[in-house]
């Protein structure tokens, strides 16, 4: 990469970065100007629509980020796993810890989920259904169901997760930690009955088998 590549990069993360600052529990989005943008990261306005085409273009991105940095810290603790531990408590302690070290980052996909503009939820539902898809396969392969039983199941824990995690933002530190141990056991508790479910109807189809 020469140098001008380099520079226009560079500057092309400074707004990146300067629209996640500037997102709170009091600004969302919808509210930034691209002037209030520019002026964070450094760079005269016009100068904006070298890296991005409008501001609909730089919320798409912010987006995407976000949802790919919790997807590798989610990635990342699956993997941890492989040395010991609970795969709930790795995956749930560490969500919190995004939504606690990133809370701009996730305000921006619980409110953009529900925004009025069609192409952001998209993009937010679009997230979403990667964390289903990618615990979808983990799930599949760690069971002995079948994928549609790990979809359903995938598609509950995300649910319940996001939504804890919606939650987290208003909270003190020790009411995320009980927080956080409440949806460690509501996750449990949906394994146990997806293991149930499943062996239920190996017995079922076995039973078939001997008719």
């Amino acid at each position: 990469m020469g140098i001008r590549a380099q520079q226009k990069e560079k500057t092309r993360r400074s707004l990146i970065e300067a629209a996640f600052n500037q997102l709170s529990s009091e600004q969302s989005f919808s509210n930034l100007s691209l002037r209030e943008v520019a002026r964070e990261a450094g760079i005269a306005p016009t100068s904006f629509y070298r890296h991005f085409r409008d501001m609909e273009e730089l919320g798409l991105t912010l987006v995407d980020e976000g949802g790919l940095t919790l997807r590798q810290l989610m990635r990342q603790a699956r993997q941890r796993i492989a040395g010991g531990g609970s795969v709930i408590r790795t995956s749930v302690q560490t969500f919190m810890e995004f939504v606690e070290n990133n809370p701009n980052v996730f305000r921006l996909l619980l409110r953009e989920r529900s925004g009025t503009s069609p192409a952001f939820r998209q993009a937010v539902v679009r997230e979403i259904q990667h964390f289903i898809a990618e615990l979808t396969d983990y799930l599949e392969a760690t069971s002995h169901g079948s994928r549609d039983d790990a979809s359903i199941q995938a598609e509950a824990m995300v649910t319940i997760v996001f939504n804890a995690g919606a939650d987290a933002l208003d909270l003190t530190r020790e009411e995320c930690r009980l927080l956080c141990e409440r949806t460690i056991q509501q996750l449990r508790i949906i394994a146990a009955g997806a293991e149930l479910y499943q062996k239920r109807h190996r017995h079922a189809a076995l039973g078939e088998l001997h008719e």
